[in-house]
């Protein structure tokens, strides 16, 4: 994968998570928080991982995680 490619995805799953956390007004706190940390550690496990399927989801998953323990 190539540097601009991993950027436009990078870039793409960004305005996404964005896009979609607008439509969630309703969402507790907690939820909000959740759902960032996941896109976050998304994006973070995708890039450390050079674009990895499996490095993309452990990132979200520990991202939730992390996410949801934030108060």
């Amino acid at each position: 994968m190539s540097i601009n490619t991993k950027r436009f995805t990078v870039a793409l799953v960004a305005a996404t998570l964005v896009l979609s956390l607008s439509g969630c007004s309703h969402w507790s706190k907690r939820d909000r928080n959740t759902a960032i940390g996941a896109g976050a550690g998304a994006i973070g496990g995708s890039i450390l991982t050079n674009g990895s399927g499996l490095g993309t989801i452990g990132g979200a998953a520990v991202g939730g995680i992390i996410g949801h323990q934030v108060h």
